[in-house]
């Protein structure tokens, strides 16, 4: 890290992973992915601003009405994509357990086969992942080193914010310069 990017934090648990505006991959293309964990033996996380176009119960029925809004499936990212993660912002902490295995910061998995009254009664917010984002020991740190990830603080609102599909230029907007001023980087270049 050089000394112009004092902003950029080393990975770790609940910080976000921007993408570079040149992350030219389709799967990461302008996402933001919320590191679930991050230790010696790699990187778990989800890409947070991606919704599909799938309500929630037209794969899980029962967990519709106790979603947080947008009720979507979200794309968590390209690795196990036919699998569900369910994540949720635990509403204390003695409310672990009960289908609710508490990660760290409020933060929980959420058991999608558990009892759904259970579950929305010890978490404020609920949110379900197609698939996730990982990494083997090592692999992000060389993407962010090339320049691929910005690594920045985060939190649960960014989880589950109700305008998911903001947050690329929202949370890069609330970094110091010159970071923030990717915030107005253009999709398309060759357009200006």
């Amino acid at each position: 890290m050089t000394a112009d990017q004092a902003w950029q934090l080393p990975p770790a648990a609940h910080r976000l992973l921007i993408a570079a505006p040149s992350l030219a991959a389709p799967e990461f293309f302008r996402t933001v992915v919320f590191l679930i964990e991050h230790d010696d033996t790699g990187t778990v996380g989800v890409i947070i601003n991606r919704p599909s176009h799938t309500p929630v119960g037209h794969i899980l029925p029962d967990w519709q009405d106790v979603m947080s809004d947008p009720a979507m499936v979200f794309n968590g990212g390209p690795v196990q994509r036919d699998g569900a993660l369910g994540l949720g912002r635990l509403s204390s902490t003695a409310d672990a357990g009960n289908g609710l295995r508490a990660v760290t910061g409020g933060l929980a998995l959420v058991d999608l086969d558990g009892d759904v009254e259970q579950v929305s009664r010890g978490a404020q917010s609920l949110r379900v992942f197609a698939g996730h984002s990982g990494w083997g020991v090592g692999q992000l740190e060389d993407e962010i080193e090339s320049g691929g990830w910005f690594v920045v603080a985060g939190g649960l609102d960014d989880v589950f914010s109700a305008s998911p599909g903001t947050l690329w230029r929202s949370v890069l907007r609330r970094q110091p310069a010159p970071l923030s001023l990717l915030s107005t980087y253009p999709v398309d270049v060759g357009l200006n």
